[in-house]
């Protein structure tokens, strides 16, 4: 069975940093399509940053391009999104999720539609 646990949430003042993570079970990442997408209250989910991790490719939402970093520890099993220079817009619950063959296949790293597992999701509230 795949878990996946999201944790490093909190509150932090615009212009800090967060480090969230995302440790899985029952399923390798390095040969997993990991993302981070987020939902805050009142939107629908969207897209945050994915790694296909087969030739180092990463892929960012533009509203949060060069601020968030998405990276592994293979050794650790953990996905980890770094949010520097946060802003109040960043607010929202934070989830991981992983996919397969199916979604490496696709390319559409950005939808939700083939992520097979989801975690429970972490809060990120940024204060002005």
């Amino acid at each position: 069975q795949v878990q996946l646990v999201e944790s490093g949430g909190g509150l932090v003042q615009a212009g800090g940093s967060l480090r969230l993570s995302c440790a899985a079970s029952g399923r390798t990442i390095s040969r997993s399509p990991m993302g981070w997408f987020r939902q805050a209250p009142g939107k629908e989910r969207e897209f945050v940053a994915a790694s296909s991790w087969s030739g180092g490719h990463t892929y960012y939402a533009d509203s949060v391009k060069a601020r968030f970093t998405i990276s592994a520890d293979n050794a650790k099993n953990t996905v980890y999104l770094q949010m520097n220079s946060l802003k109040p817009e960043d607010t929202a619950v934070y989830s991981c999720a992983a996919g397969g063959s199916a979604l490496r296949a696709s390319g559409t790293y950005y939808s939700d539609k083939l992520y097979d597992y989801w975690g429970q999701g972490t809060q990120v509230t940024v204060s002005s």
